[in-house]
């Protein structure tokens, strides 16, 4: 991995009129840039927020770079750039404590951002305080949130690279959470209502730990996170769950296990989208979606997207398949209208 040279972006820096001085982060009136950095990793000390990152890329060789952030988010997908020119790119980040899983632990304060990719080369970073950015809210379980450690990745850890400057994914999914528990915590649903605000969406996919939960009490639980974010101003976004990679001998998924039918017989993506239409809110079929790349991959290609071949686990996805499941998200958000296009990255 490639380490570009401090002493020589700081004349860059200099050379362009910036401040080469660090600022302050609770200035809030410069920006902090590129003298936050040291080989791969850059640190900003700033408060909890949501903060715009404009970061320009490129060498005088060719180079491919990625930004990551936080726990293990995905912001920038990789970028190449040929030799000697230089590609600016922008996104939204949300930096809160802690900075992963809601119960987790607190994470380093300030925001984090580490450059990936095949030949990561940085030339320049500006980091500001957003104004008027558009959150996008996860609420869900472990399939969707940040997750600390490799080879594990919910998709609501990779939907950020999708996302250009203007909205941020603010992932408050937990690990083992199901509508009781995400409701009853005070650290989840109690944390998350009071920062909705109007024009935010508030994604909710929530059923893989409601195994005992009964289809009335799974059922009213939707309904209420419903009206909870209608209440502040914010649109929610019902998302069925993703499923399981049981097969059948056919070939097809299970009906049962890989499809989300619990052992009382409710059937929550079936549930889920009878709230959606009774309520008129918009649906992400993420259930329907999944179920047919898997399928369509086969007993063998579909172990990749999951964690088959490392854990032989069937319910969590790989970074990849996050990857893949992400998309699809992205798909349905700029299909139905729900983001504007502008706002989404194709790649």
């Amino acid at each position: 991995m490639r380490r570009f040279n401090l002493a020589v972006l700081a004349a860059l820096t200099l050379s362009a009129g910036a401040i080469a001085a660090p600022a302050q982060a609770h200035g809030g009136h410069r920006p902090l840039g590129i003298e936050n950095c040291t080989a791969t990793t850059c640190h900003f000390d700033v408060a909890p927020g949501t903060y715009d990152v404009r970061v320009l890329l490129g060498g005088d060789a060719q180079s491919s770079t990625s930004v990551s952030g936080e726990t293990r988010r995905s912001l920038l997908p990789e970028t190449p750039v040929a030799a000697g020119e230089r590609v600016a790119r922008s996104f939204t980040v949300n930096v809160r404590t802690p900075e992963g899983e809601p119960t987790g632990p607190a994470g380093t304060p300030g925001l984090d951002l580490v450059l990936g990719g095949s030949a990561p080369e940085l030339a320049d970073i500006r980091v500001t305080p957003a104004r008027h950015a558009r959150q996008i809210f996860l609420v869900g379980d472990s399939t969707v949130c940040d997750q600390p450690g490799d080879p594990y990745s919910g998709w609501g850890q990779q939907l950020p690279r999708y996302l250009r400057k203007g909205v941020s994914v603010a992932n408050y999914a937990d690990s083992g959470e199901s509508t009781v528990t995400y409701l009853g915590n005070p650290q989840l649903w109690a944390t998350v209502q009071p920062q909705i605000r109007r024009g935010d969406l508030v994604l909710i996919q929530l059923a893989h730990n409601d195994k005992t939960t009964d289809e009335a009490t799974y059922r009213a639980n939707l309904e209420s996170l419903v009206a909870g974010v209608r209440e502040k101003g914010g649109s929610p976004v019902l998302v069925t769950p993703i499923v399981r990679r049981w097969f059948n001998s056919d070939g097809t998924l299970n009906n049962g296990t890989a499809l989300l039918v619990n052992g009382l017989g409710v059937n929550h993506p079936e549930v889920v989208r009878s709230v959606a239409a009774a309520h008129d809110v918009p649906l992400i079929d993420l259930t329907a979606k999944t179920k047919a790349v898997v399928e369509s991959l086969g007993v063998e290609g579909s172990k990749a997207l999951y964690l088959y071949n490392e854990k032989r686990d069937n319910t969590h996805t790989s970074a990849h398949g996050a990857t893949v499941y992400a998309e699809l998200v992205r798909d349905e958000l700029v299909a139905q209208h729900l983001v504007p296009k502008g706002l989404m990255r194709v790649g």
